[in-house]
C-alpha cells in the first residue's frame, strides 16, 4: 500500500494509491470502510495506524469496492506534496556507504547523524532550486523510513516494528554552503585542547590546536534541499529495506546504481543508534544514506553530477517505492 499527498481545489489531499496508478482520496475510502472521521492529514494517518494497525487493511477492502468516478488518473498536473510535510525531526545518516568510509581517518563505530528542517522539504515534481554561486551542489539518492511508534531506547530487533512505512528521498547537498558557509576553523590556546577535539581526525604536529566545526545547516537544509516521496509505502510492502537497489539519472541517463546493502550501517541499526539519543515520535523520518556508485560519464556517481552547472531532472527509482523526479532550476539567491 502506498499513500501521498496532493494538492486538490486548493487544499491539501490525502490519497492512497489505487489499482495500476490511479489516485484515491483517502476520505473517500474512509466514508466506504465506514471507518469513521478522515485524518487530516499524513501525520494523523500515521499515528491513526500506529494505534490500529487493522485500519490499512480496510483501507486497501474500501480500495477495492470505491466507485471509478472517485478513481483519479496521475498525469503531469498533478500536483505533488511532500507525503508528510509537518514531521517534528529529520534525521539524517551521514558517510553511511562502505566506499565512503574507506577514506575516513577515524571510524567511530556509529551512525553519524545530522539534522535538516522540514521547511526543506518538496514534492515530486517541483524544482530544485540552485544558486550557481554555491558550488558543487549534489544530488543524493536515499531511503527514508517515517516513524509509525514512538521510539526509544530500543533494540535493533524491534526497530522496523516503529516504521510506518519508507519512501525516497533526495537529500541535496551544497557542498559549496558547507565549507564556505556552514564550517568554521579555531585554533585553540593549548590549555583549552581537549584530547575529544582531536580524536577523529589527523594531526599534523605536536602544536596542531586546529578544531574544525561543520554544521549541516544551508548545505543541507536550504527550501527545495528535501524532494521526498512521492509516495510513503507501508514497511510491509517493502520487504528488507537492507536489500533495494537505488537508481539516479538526469533527463535519463544513469550517474549512479547501487544497492542499500552497501550502507556502512543497516536501517535497523541507524534506527536502534537514533533512538539512544533522540525521541522518535510518529511521523519523523530518516534518511538512510547514499548510495553512490557512478555509472558511465558520472565516475564518482552523485558527486559527479553538480546541479549548478546543469539543468534537467534529476530523477530517483528504487523498487517497490517507486520514483520522484525534480527539475534543477538556476535562480541567484536560492528559493
Amino acid at each position: 500500500m502506498k499513500f501521498g499527498t496532493i494538492m486538490l481545489a486548493g487544499q491539501p489531499c490525502l490519497v492512497m494509491q489505487h489499482g495500476d496508478g490511479g489516485l484515491c482520496p483517502v476520505d473517500r475510502l474512509m466514508a466506504t470502510a465506514d471507518a469513521g472521521t478522515a485524518p487530516a492529514g499524513m501525520l494523523e494517518l500515521v499515528h491513526r495506524i500506529g494505534d490500529d494497525p487493522a485500519l490499512a487493511g480496510a483501507l486497501a477492502l474500501a480500495a477495492d469496492r470505491v466507485e471509478a468516478k472517485h478513481v483519479l488518473d496521475v498525469d503531469d498536473r498533478t500536483d505533488w506534496l511532500p507525503p508528510i510535510g509537518n514531521p517534528s525531526k529529520i534525521l539524517g545518516v551521514a558517510f553511511n556507504n562502505r566506499e565512503l568510509m574507506k577514506k575516513a581517518h577515524h571510524d567511530p563505530g556509529v551512525p553519524n547523524f545530522f539534522l535538516k528542517p522540514p521547511s526543506c522539504l518538496t514534492g515530486n515534481g517541483k524544482p530544485i532550486i540552485v544558486d550557481p554561486d554555491w558550488g558543487a551542489v549534489i544530488p543524493e539518492p536515499e531511503i527514508c523510513a517515517v516513524i509509525g511508534r514512538r521510539a526509544k531506547h530500543i533494540g535493533e530487533d524491534e526497530a522496523l516494528d516503529h516504521v510506518f512505512g519508507f519512501m525516497i528521498h533526495n537529500d541535496v547537498t551544497s557542498h559549496g554552503l558547507k565549507f564556505g558557509k556552514d564550517s568554521i576553523a579555531v585554533t585553540y590556546d593549548r590549555d583549552m585542547a581537549r584530547p575529544e577535539f582531536y580524536g577523529w581526525r589527523n594531526l599534523h604536529g605536536p602544536d596542531d590546536t586546529d578544531a574544525y566545526y561543520v554544521y549541516h545547516t544551508r548545505s543541507k537544509g536550504t527550501d527545495s534541499f528535501g524532494p521526498c516521496g512521492p509516495w510513503i509505502t507501508l514497511r510491509d510492502a517493502v520487504g528488507d529495506p537492507n536489500d533495494l537497489h537505488v537508481v539516479g539519472s538526469i533527463d535519463g541517463e544513469v550517474f549512479t546504481r547501487d544497492h542499500t546493502g552497501n550502507y556502512r550501517f543497516s536501517v535497523e541499526a541507524c534506527i536502534a543508534e537514533a533512538s539512544r539519543y533522540f525521541t522518535l515520535e510518529p511521523g519523523d523520518m530518516i534518511s538512510f544514506g547514499t548510495t553512490g556508485k557512478g555509472v558511465g560519464r558520472f565516475p564518482r556517481g552523485h558527486k559527479s553530477l553538480l546541479l549548478g552547472e546543469t539543468t534537467g531532472t534529476v530523477e530517483i527509482e528504487i523498487a517497490p517505492l517507486g520514483r520522484l523526479a525534480n527539475p534543477v532550476l538556476h535562480q541567484a539567491g536560492g528559493a
